[in-house]
Formats: structure tokens, sequence, C-alpha cells
């Protein structure tokens, strides 16, 4: 039975026998509309990653910036890079450089092999951490909505702790942190800067603690506030969840890693060797 135009179902409606048909008239339920949606298109959700690398690192010694000393023959800042282009999640990696080393930084990541897939950018950064991530944001594409922070000084963080923190982000987390349970307990003190005893102010609850890692995630409009809202004091802040916590917003927990842990000292220097070298001979890492 052809199906009636919108006339025809009007008369079929006043006057049923008018058809030429004698089988009752069927309704006509039109389907979806086949146009295309009107309005800006929405935009695309792309996450990038910031690693502040302005930094000298001054706890390992004398020597190259910390981000540039090797780690199994590949400088540090490579490593990180690596984990974060690894992930699936992340399409741009933003490197801020030392304020007059933007140039031998691009250098050093061209002489070495990266994910293709990701595309990885170096810009000047600033006199302190938080001036440098607010000179990475400032560098990100308008299309960026979520950021994550890395510390170049944790070269080892696994790509499953980076798809985690992403994902947190991707649903609807203004800001998610990774970290781990304390294994010691920790001590409240009364800072003394002569060198004699400090005196113990108390001891936190150890089951309400974490040791957070990076890479932190933050909705990008979120971490921008925070970094805007707060003037840099001092050094400035290391932590920019911290930030948005001043803002008054949530920051949530996923799970850390044991292998994410920031290599400042030298000790933490031959522990990492010999992670990478488990990794290379078990994994081909």
């Amino acid at each position: 039975m052809a199906i009636p135009t919108s006339a025809e179902e009007a008369n079929l409606n006043a006057n049923p026998m008018s058809s030429s048909t004698t089988s009752p008239a069927t309704p006509f339920r039109p389907g979806p509309d086949p146009r295309p949606e009107t309005g800006p298109p929405r935009p695309a959700h792309r996450t990038a990653a910031v690693i502040p690398a302005a930094g000298r690192g001054v706890r390992l010694g004398p020597g190259a910036p910390k981000a540039l000393r090797t780690l199994g023959g590949t400088p540090m800042l490579v490593h990180a890079v690596r984990a974060m282009a690894r992930s699936r999640a992340v399409s741009l990696v933003v490197v801020v450089a030392p304020p007059d080393g933007a140039a031998e930084v691009r250098t050093l990541l061209d002489d070495h092999a990266l994910p293709t897939a990701t595309e990885v950018a170096v810009v000047p950064g600033g006199a302190t951490r938080q001036e440098s991530v607010s000179l990475g944001l400032a560098a990100l594409p308008a299309d960026i909505t979520a950021v994550l922070v890395h510390d170049a000084a944790r070269p080892l963080v696994p790509v499953e702790t980076v798809d985690a923190v992403a994902a947190a982000v991707r649903g609807g987390a203004p800001a998610v942190v990774p970290a781990l349970p304390l294994a010691d307990t920790v001590k409240e003190v009364e800072p003394r800067t002569d060198g004699g005893p400090e005196t113990v102010l108390g001891t936190p609850e150890r089951a309400r603690l974490r040791a957070v890692q990076t890479p932190q995630g933050f909705d990008r409009e979120t971490l921008a506030r925070a970094h805007e809202k707060s003037a840099p004091e001092g050094e400035g802040a290391t932590d920019d969840a911290g930030l948005v916590e001043r803002l008054g917003l949530p920051v949530v927990v996923v799970p850390g890693h044991e292998e994410a842990f920031k290599v400042t000292r030298p000790l933490d220097l031959v522990l990492a060797e010999a992670v990478l070298a488990r990794r290379r001979a078990t994994d081909g890492f």
C-alpha cells in the first residue's frame, strides 16, 4: 500500500471511506529527521600533557638540570615525554624548558625516538614551577579540554596510571591525582633551621594520608582559573591540585603506582636504573 501524503492523511482522517482501498488508513509516523543538527559543532575532547622541566634539581648534585640527567643512557625528560605520549588519551605534549634552553630541549627531543602519533611542542618556562605550568597552559590550542601536569622527574610512570587519571577527568572530575597509601608513620613537627632536635606536634592518622604522584589531571578551565586566582608566593606552588583545592573544588584520588616515584636524590637514580633494567629484560621496554 502506498504511504499517503500529508494531504491524503488529512482527508483520510476526515472521511476514512474516501480512500481508494477498503482497508483502514494507517497513520503516518515520521522517523528521525535525517538532517544534521543546526548550530555550532560541539568541540572535540582533546587531552594535553604539560611537563614543566625548567628546574635545576639541586638535590641530585651539580651538573645538568635534573630533567636532562640520563637514565639508562637516555635523559629523564625523554622518558617522561614517552610515558605521556604512550597514552592514547594524550594527543599533545608540551614541554616547558628552561627560559634560555628551549632550543636545546627541542634538539634533544628531536634526537630521540618519540611516539609519532603524539605532537610534542617546546616552550620557554619561568623562574618557578608554577610560572612554568602557567606558560605551558597558555601555549595550548583552543580545542584542548583536559590537561595532565606531569613531573619530568617521574620518568617511569606506567601508561596505566596516565590512562586512569585521564579517564577520571573525562568522567567529570575537575581535578584528579594518583596517590599511594603511606607505609611509614608520619609525624608533624616544629621545624628548626639550626639543625637541633625538632619537637613532635602530632601524629596524623596514617589511614587518611596518601603520597601524591603525577600526572595530575584537570579540566582545563578549572586549572587555568586556579592559576589565575593564585599569586605565586616564594617559590610558587609545587602541587597544582592544591591550587584547585583553594577554589573549593573537589580533588579525587585514583590509585598510583610504585614505579611512578620521583627521582630527586642520587639513591632515587640508582633505583630508577634498576627498574628500567628490569623492564628492558622482561618487557623489552
